[in-house]
């Protein structure tokens, strides 16, 4: 356990890959104030008609995780193959809201058609490997191996 532990830890990144971090990192951060913000109402339409919480509620708990993860990102780069794994597993929650939001034909954040929403599916498995990647936690899996 402890060498897995070390391995975690003390992944050497390259320069793209910290620079990819931080990137992600300040997204998250954005579109996690944006979340308490300017577009509430967009996300709201993100969430799923099935969920048994208010959307709002949904929104509001979202972006507070999506600050903190983007904070994370950016704060505890020792922490960063951890927090990769956290960010790409939020990344992957999140993803039903996409779905629905293409299921339900409906519209926000310019998506208004199902072409356009059923593209944006496509990079949300792209968002997944930028976390993994950009923490080197795609290199300590092959570095246990």
């Amino acid at each position: 356990m402890s060498t897995l532990r070390a391995l975690l830890s003390h992944t050497p990144v390259s320069a793209p890959h910290t620079v990819g971090r931080l990137l992600l990192g300040s997204a998250l951060a954005f579109a996690g104030i944006s979340h308490l913000t300017r577009a509430r109402q967009e996300f709201q339409a993100q969430v799923p008609p099935w969920v048994p919480v208010p959307a709002d509620t949904v929104v509001v708990a979202s972006g507070v995780v999506e600050i903190a993860l983007g904070a994370a990102l950016i704060a505890l780069p020792k922490q960063r193959v951890t927090v990769g794994w956290v960010v790409a597993a939020f990344f992957v929650a999140v993803f039903p809201g996409n779905i629905s939001q293409l299921v339900t034909h409906t519209a926000a954040f310019g998506l208004n058609s199902d072409r356009a929403r059923a593209v944006r599916l496509v990079f949300q498995p792209l968002l997944v490997l930028w976390a993994l990647w950009s923490t080197g936690a795609l290199k300590s899996v092959r570095a246990s191996r």
